[in-house]
This record gives C-alpha cells, structure tokens and sequence, in this order.
C-alpha cells in the first residue's frame, strides 16, 4: 500500500532521511517510535510529499508520487493525514469541517456527504457537537474530529504524526481508543508517537528510527522484549523507567 525506496532528504547540511526503505502492507498497523529528531515527522510528512524528498520513489498502493501537479493532488487525496495539531477550519461547524473534502475534491452531493460526515462523527463519538465549532471542542474532541475529517475522504491509508502530543492525558486515551478501533477495522496506518502502550496493543510492526535511519523493524512483543541495537535499547530504558 505505501513504498518508500531509497528515500533521502537533506534540510540544508542535515540529513534527515538517510536511505529509507519502509514497506506497508493493505491494513498493516506500522507504529514510528524513535528519539526526538530522529527523522519520524519528516518520514510521514514525506509519505503525500508535504516534505520533498531529495532521491528516491515512494509509492501509494502501486502509483509512484510524483513531485507536483495534478497527478499529486489525486493520490493525496487518496492519504488521510492526522497531525498534533487539528488544523481544523476555525470558522466551519465540525460537520462542515468533515464534509468539506468530500464535496470539493471528491465531488459529491451536499446531501451525500452530510450523511456520510455523520456517520464518521459517529464512529469517532462526537456526533452531539456537529454543529459546534472547533473553538467550542476539548482537544481530544477536535482530534477525533480530525480523524473523521480525514476519513470523510475515503483514504487507502492513514498518516498519524504525534496526534496525541498536544493532548492533555485525560484526552489521549479517547483519541488512542478511536484509532484502536480503526486499526482493527483493517484501516492501513503509519503512526508516529511516543505512546508505547499504543505500539504495543495496536501495532503489527514496530519500526524504530534514529539519527535519520530505521534501525529496527519488528513485531512489538520482539521489539519491545529483545530490542537488538544499543540506541534501541537506550531509548527503551529511558522511556520505560517512567
């Protein structure tokens, strides 16, 4: 479902992806974990090439993306993207936040896509703050509200960069809940984030970058109980002493 091949990125001097090869299957669950500036954000954002890539090919379910124009904009809308941030229209309803793809870049009715909009804000448990806006919604709220946003446009796979780092706790748990429950409706995801208890309940395989690379590739339980690399095994005892 999505390719990446040989993929090199450089900001100025700095190598940020260093010859990344990530492979995903059609309703794998791949979880990103990796120390800050590791590479994990500009690795998802590379995915719809809202970072250009230096060399290299990243495929989406067999299409390569190309750098820009038209082509583009159609496999983009094929990728469904969470970040921290919920980047929700400030000044639209929650449901016409969720309806406004749908319409514009996938052509559908009003009366379509209103149905559909309702459903997601359904499956995601907000439906009761349809007609609020985003200001009015708690944080895990408008996340989840985000997540509906993006799978209005019936995506082929799923980008999640850090969605739960903005997040008071209380909150993380009912965004993490919602895409528990997507994960195990066979929804195709990349998730970069720091909530190990999400890679190891969710994920089908754990990747672990650092300085730039993916050092790591495994199941969570092999991951997490006999990680292979020193900086792997640093960055485990570090976090999971807390």
């Amino acid at each position: 479902m999505v390719a990446m091949d040989g993929v090199q990125k450089w900001f100025g001097d700095l190598h940020v992806l260093k010859d990344i090869d990530l492979h995903v299957t059609p309703g794998e669950v791949v979880v990103v974990i990796g120390p800050s500036g590791s590479g994990k954000s500009t690795l998802c954002r590379a995915i719809n090439r809202l970072e250009p890539i230096e060399k290299g090919t990243i495929a989406i379910d067999g299409e390569v993306l190309p750098a820009e124009g038209r082509k583009l904009a159609q496999l983009r809308a094929d990728v469904g993207m969470v970040f921290q941030s919920f980047n929700l229209f400030a000044h639209k309803t929650v449901l016409e936040n969720v309806m406004l793809g749908p319409v514009k870049v996938r052509k559908k009715s009003k009366a379509e896509a209103e149905k559909r909009a309702m459903e997601l804000l359904t499956r995601v448990g907000v439906e009761s703050q349809a007609n609020k806006y985003p200001a009015q919604l708690s944080g895990g709220q408008q996340q989840r509200v985000a997540i509906a946003r993006a799978l209005a446009m019936d995506p082929k796979v799923m980008l999640f960069d850090e969605p739960t780092s903005a997040l008071d706790p209380e909150m993380i748990k009912e965004v993490l809940d919602t895409m528990v429950a997507l994960a195990k409706g066979g929804m195709t995801m990349i998730v970069v984030t720091h909530e190990m208890g999400f890679a190891r309940t969710a994920a089908d395989r754990v990747v672990f970058m650092a300085d730039g690379q993916i050092l790591e590739e495994e199941t969570p339980q092999e991951f997490f109980d006999n990680p292979q690399t020193d900086r792997a095994k640093d960055f485990l005892a570090k976090i999971l002493k807390h």
